[in-house]
């Protein structure tokens, strides 16, 4: 099976690139949704993050702030490096469980931090959803009611644009229409089809 690892940086697109693979029957790992799950109320991730950042990070329906937490780590390296080693390596082993329940001819991994962890996630190709910057902030802005100042930090905490598209074996760009992002994604899948099917 060929395993596709998706990324790009905050506010490309990937989501829309994972309903894309999704609708066409590839089996998508997300792992943002994966997180989010971990991280559920009475979850041993959750109480791993109150021992460490404290309750106050924590709502009165017993969910994680993650609004407040985001606002916490993004202001400071060591505390994000915290929140990190105790997201990723669970992050890590459900991905691993999901995998092997896979029998598609392909499947994508979307992983925003693919290039920044260093994880040795195995993939066969990375698929960058590549965005210029200024379209980037506004987008983010417009989706998630965030300051410039805020985007821009976050922005600051991944992987620079060149470093990333570097690394790509395939890229989408994403600054146009969305009927062209279509059509790159339709290609791409018809791609990795075609080189799934002569590597198998």
């Amino acid at each position: 099976m060929l395993i596709i690892g998706l990324t790009g940086g905050i506010g490309s697109g990937k989501s829309s690139a994972c309903e894309y693979f999704i609708q066409q029957g590839i089996p998508v790992i997300d792992a943002d949704i994966i997180a989010h799950q971990l991280v559920e109320p009475d979850s041993p991730a959750l109480f791993e993050i109150i021992k460490n950042f404290g309750a106050d990070f924590i709502n009165s329906n017993g969910r994680l702030n993650r609004d407040k937490l985001r606002t916490e780590v993004f202001s400071d390296p060591k505390k994000r490096q915290q929140l990190e080693a105790i997201i990723h390596p669970r992050v890590f082993k459900e991905i691993q469980n999901q995998l092997a329940n896979i029998t598609t001819a392909y499947c994508v991994l979307c992983i925003p931090l693919l290039l920044e962890t260093g994880a040795t996630y195995e993939v066969n190709r990375v698929l960058v959803i590549d965005i210029n910057e200024a379209t980037q902030i506004e987008r983010v802005m417009a989706r998630d009611k965030l300051t410039r100042e805020q985007i821009q930090s976050i922005i600051n905490t991944q992987i620079n644009r060149s470093d990333r598209l570097k690394q790509a074996d395939d890229i989408i760009n994403n600054d146009a229409q969305p009927e062209d992002f279509q059509q790159q994604l339709a290609s791409i899948h018809k791609k990795y089809l075609s080189l799934a099917d002569n590597t198998s």
